[in-house]
């Protein structure tokens, strides 16, 4: 079901989060990686990302450009991983028209993030793990952390964008009426696909709050701080999306 989704909505799904957050999902997403402070100030020590559920490619390119402009880095290095290869095949398009097209900085993978394959993906191979938006898709979340546990570095750190619960009830109310009234609705106008969008906002009911997810991340092994906004995750928005974290002590 989730491949259908993704493969149908692969050529508009940039449009339709734009749409659907008003635009708000590029500030969400340059915070998320502005947190993480990718990049090395060390000669001669390069970070290994990996972005799982990569997609259309926003997130490695943001981390990419971080490394770049903050802390001079041009040999940081970002494997993009998802499991649909139409959203690959739409990452690909945007690298193209950026310096990193060609470059060893970037590479594609098909990938399941339940399952990376210990070949392709071996243990304790990343400095940092991002998915965002991605991890409300898969059927074995435990086993998506697992996963990310098993390929960072002791000391790595995994972080998760993730559509969460809202905290605030006059905005959860507002934002419950939005989402399963507008966003099928611009489904319907803008992609042509009113199914898959429906099937995006009801998955996002059905994810775990807050420091239910925040557990299951420390359950996986990683070392997450206190179970409270500020602690193991950061809320933006009210908790419409919040970032998680969580660090492979050993």
């Amino acid at each position: 079901l989730v491949k259908e989704v993704f493969s149908s909505v692969a050529s508009k799904y940039d449009v339709m989060n734009d749409a659907m957050s008003m635009g708000i999902h590029r500030l969400w997403k340059d915070e998320f990686v502005s947190s993480l402070k990718p990049g090395s100030v060390k000669v001669g020590k390069v970070t290994r990302c990996i972005d799982v559920a990569g997609g259309t490619g926003d997130i490695a390119l943001r981390i990419l450009d971080y490394a770049r402009e903050k802390k001079a880095d041009r040999d940081l290095k970002v494997d993009l991983v998802d499991i649909n290869p139409e959203m690959l095949k739409e990452g690909e398009k945007r690298f193209r028209k950026t310096m990193y097209h060609g470059t060893p900085q970037v590479a594609f993978h098909v990938g399941n993030a339940q399952d990376l394959g210990k070949e392709r993906f071996p243990d304790n191979t990343y400095d940092i793990y991002t998915i965002a938006f991605g991890i409300r898709n898969c059927t074995d979340v435990p086993a998506v952390l697992s996963e990310a546990y098993r390929v960072l570095k002791p000391g790595g750190v995994f972080a998760c964008l993730e559509f969460s619960k809202v905290t605030q009830p006059a905005l959860a109310s507002l934002y419950e009426s939005y989402s399963f009234s507008v966003i099928p609705l611009l489904g319907t106008i803008l992609a042509g696909d009113r199914a898959s969008y429906q099937y995006l906002v009801e998955s996002i009911r059905k994810f775990p709050s807050q420091p239910e997810f925040a557990q299951m991340i420390a359950n996986a092994g990683f070392e997450v701080g206190e179970l409270q906004d500020g602690g193991a995750w950061r809320d933006q928005w009210g908790g419409i999306a919040s970032i998680h974290t969580g660090v492979k002590l050993a």
